[in-house]
């Protein structure tokens, strides 16, 4: 009789962890089925056709039931990202509904990733809300597995792209108190494994485990070792008495790719000591082998120089951003629809357009006024958006869901489409396509930008922006025509 291979629900496949966990789950020999509340967004994974994707909300429980029947283990891994809305109650809502719906459904357990914090000691709303999410996971029908990570070290996450761009980008640099909070820093395929392994434990295991390195660094020693591993000459560190996780937030927001909203509760985190108190999962698990700091450097770094990149801290949503898909046209006729559209005959094939267009963003920048978008960036982190430094998880390649700097790619139609859907800050939704074809035996690239305005200031704005789309959109259009045609004479 062949053994039934246990079926595991991951949600949150999307975002950094959860994308990566999928493929360490199949490797172990599990089904697994993925919960999204937008299903295209993993369309372009390379595990894709290996797992069910079920359309779903924790947070609204719609889809639960059907995406929660026959799994064996469930892990959570849902978080709001950065500080839109009310996330404390909308985190509790979304364990509280996910809680009820695992044990309507008969799940055998539930598997959470959160934050390692000191107990007894007063913590931030982010961290006090991961400690709430695990109490009220707990405190449903089906036993849960907690673990309780502090910095998890692996390329593309926050905590270490983070620390990656302080190291580099600051040979000198003044520093707050918290640099010099005990943290004990761990290896995402640490983290992953610990959650793959977290669903061995004996039936009915309900408890919190802390899990973490070999090691118990504070943030200048990290700076410090980082440097030595990535060949940088040493660091010159300034403590100050003084200055806030709101001031540190946006210092960190202003020298890294990690927008204020999403660094401050990584500051927050590291303002109190993260250290593991006792290290019982390993016993009970038998896996005792972690990999040191040096070791988990140097291979986020190898990831990132060999553009093998799986999963970035900004491959989640950004909370503020509209997910509506770009409403139908010309047929639609829910309101206004502003539409900038350009096209340029190529003197080069289709394929020279396409690498051009997908190459687009991050390094290689925008093909016009680098100026005036590096500006609309800045003003976006200003008023509290992604800002403009978010780059690509691959130089060369795209998939949908991917975030591109201020933008998230919505759709992409190898060869001949990329869209583009805004996730700055506008008084409505927008979207760019680039595209390309062949039109009478000549290569046209063509190009659209499409605003959605939201009552009057959506219309006032489009109105302020358009005298300089002639030369924003126009240069671009022209810009892009002349890198695939300089690419293909060569």
């Amino acid at each position: 009789m062949v053994e039934r291979r246990r079926l595991a629900l991951v949600t949150g496949a999307s975002g950094y962890i959860g994308g990566r966990l999928v493929p360490e789950l199949l490797e172990a020999g599990y089904r697994v089925r993925c919960l999204a509340r937008s299903p295209e967004k993993l369309r372009d994974h390379p595990w894709r056709e290996r797992v069910e994707v079920a359309r779903g909300d924790v947070v609204s429980g719609e889809g639960l039931d059907e995406a929660l029947n026959g799994v064996d283990v469930a892990y959570y891994l849902v978080h709001s990202m950065g500080k839109g809305g009310d996330f404390e109650s909308v985190d509790a809502q979304g364990a509280r509904v996910f809680a009820r719906a695992a044990g309507e459904a008969g799940v055998g357990r539930v598997v959470y990733l959160g934050g390692l914090a000191p107990r007894g000691q007063e913590l931030s709303a982010h961290m006090a809300s991961r400690k709430e999410v695990a109490d009220l996971l707990r405190a449903g029908p089906v036993p849960t597995v907690v673990l309780r990570a502090a910095v998890i070290l692996g390329s593309g996450s926050a905590s270490f792209e983070m620390l990656r761009h302080l190291t580099e980008r600051l040979p000198v640099m003044t520093t707050p108190r918290w640099v010099r909070s005990r943290v004990q820093p761990i290896a995402v395929r640490d983290v992953l494994r610990l959650l793959v392994l977290a669903d061995t434990l004996p039936a009915g295991t309900d408890r919190a485990f802390d899990i973490g390195g070999p090691e118990v660094l504070d943030y200048v020693e990290m700076i410090e070792r980082f440097a030595a591993e990535a060949g940088l000459a040493r660091r010159l560190i300034l403590p100050v008495p003084v200055l806030s996780p709101g001031l540190s937030s946006l210092w960190v927001g202003l020298v890294t790719p990690v927008p204020p909203a999403v660094a401050r509760p990584l500051v927050e985190s590291l303002r109190h000591d993260a250290v593991v108190e006792r290290d019982e999962l390993s016993d009970l698990v038998d896996d005792h082998e972690r990999i040191g700091f040096d070791r988990a450097v140097a291979l986020a770094l190898r990831r990132i120089d060999e553009d093998r990149v799986d999963t970035r801290w900004s491959s989640a949503a950004w909370p503020s951003a509209p997910s509506d898909p770009l409403p139908t046209d010309p047929d639609w006729s829910g309101g206004s629809l502003y539409i900038d559209r350009r096209a340029r005959v190529v003197d080069a094939s289709a394929q020279d357009v396409w690498r051009v267009i997908e190459g687009i963003g991050g390094d290689r920048g925008w093909y016009s006024w680098p100026f005036a978008w590096a500006a609309r960036g800045w003003i976006d982190l200003a008023v509290g958006g992604v800002g403009p430094r978010r780059g690509r998880r691959d130089p060369r390649r795209l998939r949908v869901g991917d975030s591109l700097d201020f933008w998230r790619v919505e759709e992409i139609v190898p060869g001949a489409l990329l869209r583009l859907r805004a996730e700055m800050r506008l008084p409505g939704p927008a979207w760019l396509e680039l595209g390309v074809a062949r039109v009478r035996g000549r290569t046209v690239y063509h190009q659209r930008a499409v605003f959605h305005p939201r009552g009057l200031t959506g219309h006032l704005y489009w109105r302020a922006v358009q005298p300089f789309h002639g030369v924003v959109f126009g240069s671009m259009a022209a810009n892009i025509a002349a890198r695939a045609e300089r690419d293909s004479a060569k």
